[in-house]
């Protein structure tokens, strides 16, 4: 009985191996799910670096523009339009800080064509038996840190992202449910304009 048990045992093993297996998304299904994300809207919460945590809505619109709007206390807002990504602090008098869309991880997912299998870019592809988690570089230009993106399937969604920059600043972006779909009006994304009464 004993060695009955084991074989069974290890065959219930072998089935829930191999279904892990086959629910790890593969990175063609996340290019494709990712290319087709054109425009969302949802809640968002930031972990940062130095353990502080913040709130507020993401806005998403495919290729190139994303805009972080900020729940009081902060006082932060950053838009990403025009390939710069621009970081405003609303009540400060000091002038923004500013930095090409292409030297930061994010511009990764913003790109026009995702292609999660182009050589050298996926540095990590695993999954933990309920997500799938892909992290992904510009493979010409590591230097500039990597994106570690979390997907629940079996249709891919994107549910967090963990930007490590390359100065080795870490920043996790947990997401809520996104609307997609819709339209959001192009200044939500003026990088010159960083008023939030455009919601």
């Amino acid at each position: 009985m004993r060695f009955l048990k084991t074989i069974t045992m290890s065959a219930a093993l072998a089935v829930a191996a191999s279904a892990a297996i086959a629910d790890k998304l593969p990175l063609g299904n996340i290019s494709s799910y990712l290319n087709g994300l054109t425009t969302a809207k949802g809640e968002f919460t930031q972990i940062n670096g130095d353990g502080t945590i913040s709130t507020g809505t993401i806005y998403i619109k495919r290729p190139g523009r994303v805009r972080f709007e900020y729940n009081a206390p902060d006082t932060g807002l950053v838009v990403a339009g025009s390939n710069t990504v621009v970081i405003y602090d609303t009540k400060s008098n000091q002038p923004p800080e500013t930095y090409p869309l292409a030297r930061t991880p994010l511009s990764i997912i913003l790109a026009k064509d995702v292609n999660l299998g182009q050589a050298r870019m996926v540095t990590g592809h695993t999954f933990d038996g309920t997500a799938t988690t892909v992290t992904a570089q510009d493979p010409e230009n590591p230097q500039y840190g990597n994106i570690q993106m979390k997907f629940t399937g079996p249709q891919p969604e994107l549910r967090q992202w963990i930007i490590n920059d390359g100065n080795g600043g870490q920043t996790t972006v947990v997401l809520g449910d996104l609307q997609k779909g819709g339209n959001l009006p192009n200044r939500l994304f003026d990088v010159g304009s960083p008023g939030s009464n455009n919601r």
